[in-house]
């Protein structure tokens, strides 16, 4: 605006001065105009150059030739996160602690246990997300989430334990909302085929798409995740900056901000919900087991009660006194 009022300004001059030479001020004018457009830009593309920008996964280096490269997480790629009806408040709100660590995340409503669920990829269609986080609640006490490519796939099928939201735990660390986390992940999920395929379903997942509108350009907190026991270990952390001297003593540190939870991989399935399983893991005992066994126990311990209590009957019963001659002695001296 203010290039376009010197730009007025300049002609209004030259014309007062002389009619005659309007038109060559013009186009001098024009061309000093466009000489000041080509130095700007070829300023701003040399601090660029210069910048070194750290993203989840994307460096652009200085010099000439600079190039961006990237994980394969864009601009444009969005996770759909929703969950069954019928979820408690305890993981619904597990579902929003999430949600408040992905900048890129759309919520959408509840989805009915009766629609089948190939139903959250035409939803992730619909709301333009390339990815899903779905939280199923079967018998309002357990949680299975999938995390899904749409619409292609793959997928991966989770049950969810040890689950701590942030409001539970009240952690000593506190990193801003949608600030940018630093993924870290345990050297053993490269040892097998299924564990880097749940590294880069979480990479997809978890990391911060390139110069996201609502991200942080700098790192504020670490989304850690620990292979250990056949599961996936969740916990957060925030990137504490110390003042003073205890900058020089202790450096960086970080803090626990939460929530934390633990992940179990059931199944992997070639598609979106479906396809072929690709890994299974056949140590798993579902819930529905573990509780019909723990019931069992129960039945168990209740027979071996009663048992006790008849074989006690049958003892006295077997074993009971016999009547001696001066049991009636005191009797007989009343009368």
């Amino acid at each position: 605006m203010k290039r376009n009022k010197k730009r007025r300004e300049r002609e209004r001059a030259s014309e007062d001065a002389d009619p005659s030479t309007a038109g060559l001020a013009r186009a001098a004018v024009d061309v000093a105009s466009d000489s000041e457009d080509e130095f700007a830009a070829s300023e701003f593309s040399e601090k660029r150059a210069r910048a070194t920008v750290k993203g989840s996964g994307y460096v652009v280096e200085g010099g000439a030739g600079a190039r961006v490269e990237h994980t394969g997480i864009n601009k444009s790629e969005k996770t759909l996160v929703l969950a069954s009806r019928g979820t408690t408040s305890r993981y619904r709100h597990l579902m929003l602690d999430l949600t408040t660590l992905v900048p890129n995340a759309k919520r959408d409503a509840k989805m009915d246990t009766k629609n089948e669920r190939s139903a959250v990829v035409e939803a992730a269609d619909l709301r333009g997300c390339t990815s899903a986080m779905f939280f199923e609640c079967r018998k309002r006490q357990d949680c299975y989430m999938w995390l899904a490519k749409t619409p292609s796939g793959p997928s991966i099928k989770f049950h969810v334990e040890n689950v701590h939201t942030m409001a539970e735990l009240k952690m000593t660390g506190n990193h801003l909302k949608f600030s940018r986390p630093s993924l870290h992940f345990a050297p053993a999920f490269d040892d097998e085929p299924h564990r880097r395929l749940i590294k880069e379903a979480l990479i997809q997942t978890f990391a911060t798409p390139y110069r996201h509108f609502k991200s942080k350009p700098f790192y504020d907190h670490q989304l850690c995740f620990y292979w250990e026991d056949g599961r996936v270990w969740f916990r957060n952390y925030q990137v504490v900056h110390p003042a003073g001297k205890e900058a020089r003593q202790t450096g960086l540190t970080l803090s626990e901000t939460g929530p934390r939870l633990c992940l179990h991989p059931i199944k992997i399935f070639a598609g979106a919900f479906a396809g072929a399983v690709l890994f299974e893991d056949e140590s798993f005992v579902s819930p529905n087991v573990r509780r019909a066994e723990e019931k069992k126990k129960d039945v168990e311990r209740y027979q071996k009660k009663v048992q006790k209590k008849q074989a006690r009957k049958a003892h006295k019963s077997m074993n009971a006194l016999k009547a001696g001659e001066l049991d009636d002695l005191f009797r007989e001296g009343d009368d």
